[in-house]
């Protein structure tokens, strides 16, 4: 792709966000596009952010279980980046006019305290930098029209990246088996997802590991007290005004989060 068609979808994009309106698939607009391609999209997409006064804050892993694998038909990780736009604290409203299409997954954060950077970072590099890990929820959104989407589709869209919600408990890792630990997601009180840290690519210290190595490639760090949400536990729940919904993560605590 040209940096001009580049730099014309990435402004698409920011403009959707904004405008809170759908756009047709890129990869249906555009066949030619590649994850290199979407990569850059994402670059200029987060730009406009941050020229509008957002700053980042953290980065985020998408699709590492199979549970979303399958409801999304993309088979391989993806990231995209954090703003301090994007974050909502525990308990707070989240005002569903500000989304298009939300789905909520509940997810372990990790919150660092020492910067990785690829390549070679393992799990236990990764266990050694973090400062404790927090139970969450990301509100995933599309800019793409019904969920259409390619792993070209959502990584130019920042990795399908709503807003996100930190639980008020921070947990030392060596405190908790992040492999084992399950996960129950409640919506409107009733268990509508579960699941456990290993769907998070075996590990969710192996998610965070895949990114900073990732990350480390493109010369791109993993900074000291960033916010890295590690990946879906389970499957992606519709979400809309009126729903009220808590996560609880074994060993870790809860977050709660209802739309308005």
């Amino acid at each position: 792709m040209t940096p001009e068609l580049i730099d014309q979808l990435g402004d698409a994009l920011y403009q959707a966000l904004r405008s809170r309106q759908v756009l047709e698939p890129l990869t249906s607009q555009h066949p030619e596009i590649t994850i290199e391609d979407a990569y850059a999209i994402q670059q200029k997409m987060l730009a406009r952010r941050l020229a509008a006064g957002e700053k980042v804050v953290g980065k985020k892993i998408g699709v590492t279980s199979q549970a979303v694998m399958n409801m999304l038909g993309v088979f391989q990780p993806d990231f995209g980046w954090l703003t301090d736009g994007m974050v909502f604290n525990e308990g707070e409203a989240v005002p569903a006019d500000t989304l298009i299409q939300p789905k909520a997954e509940g997810e372990i954060a990790f919150v660092l305290k020492k910067t990785l950077q690829g390549p070679g970072v393992t799990a236990a590099d990764v266990l050694a930098a973090t400062e404790g890990v927090m139970a969450c929820f990301e509100i995933v959104d599309s800019r793409i029209q019904n969920w259409k989407i390619r792993i070209q589709d959502t990584v130019a869209d920042n990795a399908s990246c709503g807003v996100f919600v930190l639980g008020d408990r921070l947990v030392d890792v060596r405190d908790v088996d992040l492999g084992t630990c399950g996960m129950v997601l409640e919506k409107n009180g009733e268990i509508v997802a579960t699941g456990a840290g290993a769907a998070a690519l075996g590990h969710p210290a192996n998610a965070v590991a895949w990114l900073a190595n990732t990350l480390g490639r493109l010369g791109i760090a993993l900074e000291a007290g960033e916010v890295v949400l590690s990946g879906s536990l389970g499957i992606m729940v519709p979400v809309a005004a009126g729903d009220n919904l808590r996560v609880t993560i074994g060993g870790i605590g809860g977050c709660s989060v209802r739309f308005v």
